[in-house]
C-alpha cells in the first residue's frame, strides 16, 4: 500500500452474457478512479469480447477456471491478486456509478478495521423480471442525492455478491477462499466468504457504493437446482459455521413459503414450480441424511 493510494483489482466472473459484460467493462473504463487491474474469469472463451479488452485503459488479465461455477471462477481471480490491497468483485451485470472505486479507496484508507464492504443497488433487477442494459444505464447515470455522513456506513451480516469489496491482507494470511462445495451459481457464497472474514474486522454496507444490478436471467441455474440450493446451501453453511441457524432458518422458510404460494400464480420470469420441487427434494434428503449442495449436479 502506497501512502494515500491502494492497489485495487476488479474481478468479474462471467458466463453467457457477453453483451452485458461489454457494457460493464465500458463503465469501468469511465471510473473516476480506475482499477489498477481488471481480472476476468469466463466460463467459456465466447463469454468475452477480446477486442474490447485491447482498448481498456489499464492492464487486463483473463484466467480460465477449469471448473464451471461461480466459486471456482472467483477463486481463480483471487489467485492472481498477489500485489493488490483490495479486490472488488462485480457481477457481470452490475453497472457501477463512475465514483464507485473512488469511494472504495477512500473508505478502506480511512476505515482500517473494515475488511468487507458492499453497496445496496439503486435498482435491483434480481427482485423482478430484470432490467435491460438501456434501463440500467439510464438509472446509473442519473443524478443522485448526497448521503448523510452519519449514515454512510452501517454494519451488515454479509456482503451482496453483485458488488463487494474485500481487504486482501486477511484473506491471504488466513487462506480464505470461496467454497467450491457450493457449485454452479454458488448460492450464498457471498455470505459464506464475508462471514469467514468477520473475525478479522468489520463487514459494512456503504451508501456511497452505488450501482445498478440488472438481474439478467440468462446464464442462471435451473429452477429445480436453485430450489434445492435454497435448502441445501444454508444447511451446509450452518454445519460449516459461517451462517447462523437463525439466519439460515429465516432464509429457508421464507423461500419455501414464497415458492409454495407463488407456484399457483408464478411470475413469468421465475420457475416457481421447479424451485418448489427442488425444495421438496432437498427436504427429503434432509430426512434421509444425504443433503449436500453438490447434489444439484445430478439434478435436471
Amino acid at each position: 500500500m502506497r501512502s494515500g493510494k491502494l492497489n485495487i483489482v476488479v474481478g468479474i466472473a462471467t458466463s453467457g452474457r457477453p453483451r452485458v459484460l461489454s457494457t460493464t467493462i465500458d463503465l469501468l473504463a469511465q471510473q473516476t478512479r480506475r482499477p489498477d487491474r481488471l481480472v476476468l474469469c469466463p466460463a467459456t472463451v465466447q463469454d468475452i469480447d477480446a477486442a474490447l479488452l485491447e482498448s481498456f485503459p489499464v492492464p487486463t488479465v483473463v484466467v480460465e477456471s477449469g471448473t464451471k461455477g461461480l466459486t471456482a471462477q472467483r477463486n481463480k481471480i483471487l489467485s492472481v491478486t498477489e500485489n493488490a490491497d483490495v479486490i472488488v468483485f462485480f457481477d457481470d451485470d452490475f453497472f457501477p456509478r463512475t465514483d464507485y472505486l473512488e469511494q472504495v479507496e477512500s473508505m478502506f484508507l480511512q476505515q482500517a478495521d473494515v475488511v468487507a464492504a458492499t453497496g445496496r443497488p439503486l435498482k435491483d433487477g434480481a427482485q423482478g423480471p430484470g432490467l435491460s442494459v438501456e434501463d440500467g444505464l439510464a438509472i446509473v447515470s442519473a443524478p443522485s442525492g448526497s448521503c448523510s455522513d452519519n449514515k454512510t456506513l452501517t454494519p451488515t451480516y454479509g456482503t451482496y455478491g453483485c458488488n463487494m469489496a474485500f481487504r486482501l491482507d486477511p484473506i491471504r494470511k488466513n487462506r480464505i477462499l470461496f467454497d467450491e462445495n457450493l457449485p454452479l451459481y454458488g448460492w450464498q457464497e457471498d455470505i459464506d466468504f464475508s462471514r469467514a472474514l468477520s473475525s478479522y474486522g468489520r463487514i459494512v454496507e456503504s451508501e456511497l457504493l452505488r450501482g445498478v444490478h440488472l438481474g439478467a436471467k440468462q446464464g442462471r441455474t435451473s429452477g429445480v437446482r436453485f430450489g434445492y440450493s435454497q435448502i441445501a446451501n444454508p444447511i451446509y453453511l450452518i454445519r460449516k459455521g459461517t451462517m447462523s441457524p437463525s439466519f439460515a432458518r429465516t432464509l429457508m422458510l421464507r423461500n419455501l413459503a414464497t415458492n409454495l404460494f407463488r407456484s399457483f400464480w408464478s411470475e413469468p420470469w421465475i420457475d416457481r414450480k421447479g424451485r418448489l420441487r427442488g425444495n421438496v427434494l432437498a427436504l427429503i434428503d434432509v430426512a434421509t441424511r444425504r443433503i449436500s449442495p453438490g447434489r444439484i449436479l445430478s439434478l435436471d
